[in-house]
């Protein structure tokens, strides 16, 4: 498998004056732009455990962070995905050009295109798809301007399984 920034498996987080990588949910490393090692953190407890241990006690204050931050970082994995579901396959130079306006972007399509050839997968053959462009109102959480992409933002429940709009 191919690595970066030497992460093979997890999570690496850019920033503008430099990166942190997080290989498993309870340790992190954070560098400099010039990839020196800045600070370290290890021995935190697994997020997901931590969520399940205050399910089962009912005690908000065994949560180790606001849920809010988990409904975010959820969010932004739903955003994506109804991106993708609006969007169209195309081939790899139409998005190249679709990118190229921003340099984090189109570096990122460039590693994801390396990482597939190595595994097999040749984007002049296999078409990947292009996610349609969503802005998000942070204050409503909808989309602006995007009627499609707003109902793809829930669904309809069937009864007795319906939830309700004003929680």
């Amino acid at each position: 498998m191919d690595k970066y920034r030497g992460a093979s498996i997890g999570i690496v987080i850019e920033c503008e004056g430099g990166y942190v990588t997080v290989p498993s949910y309870t340790s992190a490393t954070a560098y400099d732009k010039n990839g020196t090692e800045t600070q370290k953190w290890s021995g935190a407890e697994d997020h997901f455990e931590n969520f399940i241990k205050a399910v089962r006690s009912r005690k908000i204050e065994d949560l180790h962070v606001d849920i809010l931050e988990g409904h975010l970082s959820s969010a932004l994995c739903h955003n994506a995905n109804i991106s993708y579901r609006l969007g169209k396959r195309v081939p790899s130079g139409q998005i190249r050009d679709a990118l190229r306006a921003d340099a984090g972007l189109a570096e990122a399509f460039g590693r994801m295109e390396e990482h597939l050839a190595a595994n097999g997968v040749d984007l002049n053959t296999e078409q990947a798809a292009l996610g349609m462009p969503l802005r998000m109102n942070p204050k409503t959480e909808r989309f602006k301007g995007n009627r499609k992409a707003n109902e793809l933002l829930t669904r309809k429940y069937r009864v007795p399984f319906v939830a309700s709009n004003n929680v």
